[in-house]
């Protein structure tokens, strides 16, 4: 995983596509709460913020 990253962001830096990494990260953080509310204790708290 660490060397996907590292490949990621050498990607990004060498075409100059650095615009795209804010996407990424939101779009990872959207994927772990999807994630982390599936059948948990967590899945309550999340639905009383939406």
């Amino acid at each position: 995983m660490l060397e996907f990253i590292q490949d990621l962001w050498a990607f990004l830096r060498v075409r100059k596509k650095l615009w795209l990494m804010p996407i990424i990260v939101v779009l990872a953080l959207l994927g772990a709460l999807v994630i982390a509310t599936q059948q948990s204790s967590l899945a309550t708290f999340i639905y009383t913020l939406f």
